[in-house]
């Protein structure tokens, strides 16, 4: 065991000293030679970090091209969107009010990003980006597609062959297509056939499909959290004389749930990601507006400041969520 130990500690001690020179020069370009004020020349003529760039355009990465001087509102309805998940993340919340306390959240960041009322001017979707157009797409995906999926996952494993033909049919049709061909069709496709004069919004479409899509793969994490239910779990809630509701609501889907904890993180935290796509119809998220802002001929030549200070913010969300979902691992499901 000693012996053991000592490789150990050489081994780490080993990999400690190959680390710190790449370390010591992350941190020299990052912090030390860094210009954080927003000036191009003097990023040109600096050695470190030009952070200039992101003070200079950090509104526009955040926001988008919703007007400068109404920008407080995306930047308020981003923080009740974290305010609701944070919120409904504590095992206090987990309670009957918490749908409605959500559609009241919801409805207030509609006001906000919308506005039109209340002496709010109004500001049309195509004005919206950036940051907050991410968490909108990803908090309404993935609200609107976790019901959808366990509809899906019980009809898949119904006893009805009619329904559970019906879910097969949905979600494999849609597992077996990328999403960018979903977003393809909402956004081109589906006005096609609508009656004459009915058109959907942009981004309604591209929310549609993003459920959809968010679903089909949902469905699929919890189904897999069913099968792994012991045979006797329901055999026990029959021997009760619970309904199938009772049997599903009560015993069922709290043990499924808890066991499709980790694939169902992994599953939201790509979902996260994959609204980057939604360029593709002319939405501009998060990732856009950084690509947009090199575009600027002034601040030509910082791509890595840039992308590193967006993986930051995905970083942030990721681990957040996945740190969570450890949590709820570990802690018994009827833990305080």
């Amino acid at each position: 065991m000693k012996k053991l130990f000592s490789w150990n500690a050489l081994l780490t001690l080993g990999i400690a000293i190959l680390l710190a020179k790449p370390f010591l020069s992350l941190v020299d370009w990052a912090l030390v030679d860094a210009v954080w004020r927003p000036d191009p020349k003097a990023c040109r003529a600096a050695h470190g970090a030009c952070w200039g760039f992101v003070a200079e355009k950090y509104r526009f990465i955040l926001f988008g091209t919703y007007p400068y001087e109404e920008q407080w509102r995306p930047a308020l309805a981003s923080f009740l969107l974290v305010a609701l998940w944070v919120f409904s993340a504590l095992r206090m919340a987990w309670r009957r009010w918490l749908a409605a306390v959500w559609l009241a959240g919801l409805a207030l960041i509609a006001l906000l990003m919308w506005g039109g009322i209340l002496g709010l001017p109004y500001v049309t979707h195509e004005r919206w980006g950036g940051l907050a157009l991410t968490l909108i797409l990803s908090s309404f995906g993935l609200a609107l597609a976790f019901p959808l999926s366990l509809a899906l996952a019980l009809a898949r494993r119904s006893a009805l062959p009619v329904l559970r033909w019906i879910a097969v049919g949905y979600i494999e049709l849609v597992r077996g297509v990328p999403l960018i061909s979903l977003l393809f069709m909402a956004s081109v496709m589906l006005p096609l056939f609508l009656p004459s004069g009915m058109s959907i919004d942009k981004l309604l479409r591209a929310q549609l499909a993003l459920v959809l899509f968010a679903a089909a793969y949902l469905a699929e994490v919890v189904r897999g959290g069913l099968q792994a239910i012991p045979r006797a779990q329901y055999e026990i809630a029959d021997a009760l004389g619970l309904s199938y509701a009772q049997k599903t609501l009560y015993v069922v889907l709290p043990q499924a749930l808890r066991v499709a904890v980790p694939p169902l993180v992994g599953t939201c935290i790509g979902f996260f990601k994959d609204t980057s796509l939604v360029v593709i119809i002319g939405l501009f998220d998060l990732l856009s507006t950084v690509k947009v802002s090199l575009t600027d001929p002034a601040w030509t030549g910082f791509g890595a400041e840039a992308y590193l200070f967006v993986a930051l913010i995905y970083f942030a969300f990721c681990f957040a969520m996945s740190r969570y979902a450890a949590t709820l691992e570990v802690r018994p499901s009827g833990a305080a």
